[in-house]
């Protein structure tokens, strides 16, 4: 639903359809219409489209939070939503939610995505955990993390066919704190292949979303560098980075030295709020 002020049209609320021709008539209509700004109230990801169309068409979009307009008496449909807007954005009640522009929203996007693939990669790690469990290879009692270097080098070498309990302790990482006869009794158990299966397949999803998180990192650090190439030189070059490092590198880690790339680009954003119904003045 769509609504400009009501010197604008003899129609001020029009309906429109979600496909893209469909929204090529609502750009068309606002254009005969005269609008130059655009407020849009959010419902998930559904006004990303909308949105974007307009704001490559010239509109200054007004993304705004449903809270701010909520309250208001008597909006009971989708239409008298779209005039409420309208008529608020009109008396300048509206306040506009922050939304990058450019790369700077690319980049969010890749990031934002790789935060989920590693949520999903999570959540097979749990997976693994449970095989091992059910086998009763209590190998999460005597390594920190069962994905660190010792875990994964241990359930790599089960699935590969090694059982020996004492092969399997002499993969620890020298890091280890647990000792090899210790990692040797965790490692004794029943290797049914019922849960055998169940652990590769959770280890092959596991790789699988770091697999794509590295493609997003990948994504990151050409849009890090491009923003880089088009600022001014003038910010100095990085501090150096302590080479103390008692401490392995931390889990999913970017794949390359984002450090550096953030000092060089000062552009920062601060958290969105999101933003459907279309209103105009």
């Amino acid at each position: 639903m769509a609504a400009v002020g009501p010197d604008h049209a003899l129609k001020p609320v029009r309906s429109f359809g979600t496909f893209t021709a469909d929204l090529d008539q609502l750009v068309k209509w606002f254009v005969e219409c005269g609008v130059e700004t655009v407020v849009m109230e959010s419902t998930g990801v559904y006004w990303i489209p909308i949105f974007e169309l307009l704001d490559a068409r010239g509109f200054a979009v007004f993304l705004v939070n449903a809270r701010d307009a909520k309250h208001v008496p008597g909006r009971k449909t989708d239409a008298s939503d779209a005039q409420w807007l309208q008529r608020f954005h009109s008396f300048g009640l509206l306040r506009a939610s922050f939304r990058p522009k450019g790369q700077i929203a690319e980049l969010r996007a890749y990031v934002r995505q790789r935060e989920r693939l590693l949520e999903y990669a999570a959540s097979h790690v749990q997976h693994m955990q449970k095989a091992l469990t059910e086998m009763n290879l209590q190998l999460h009692h005597v390594v920190a993390d069962i994905t660190g270097a010792t875990g994964l080098r241990i359930i790599r070498a089960i699935l590969a066919g090694e059982r020996d309990p004492e092969t399997l302790a002499c993969l620890r990482h020298y890091s280890c704190h647990s000792s090899v006869a210790t990692i040797a009794n965790a490692l004794t158990g029943s290797y049914r292949a019922e849960h055998l299966f169940a652990l590769d397949q959770a280890l092959a999803l596991y790789d699988t979303y770091h697999e794509k998180a590295s493609a997003c990192d990948s994504r990151i650090e050409t849009v890090l560098k491009e923003l880089t190439i088009h600022r001014d030189h003038d910010h100095g070059s990085a501090p150096p980075v302590s080479r103390r490092r008692n401490r392995t590198d931390q889990a999913n880690a970017l794949a390359f030295d984002v450090r550096a790339c953030c000092l060089r680009c000062s552009e920062r954003t601060s958290p969105p709020s999101t933003a459907s119904v279309l209103t105009s003045r």
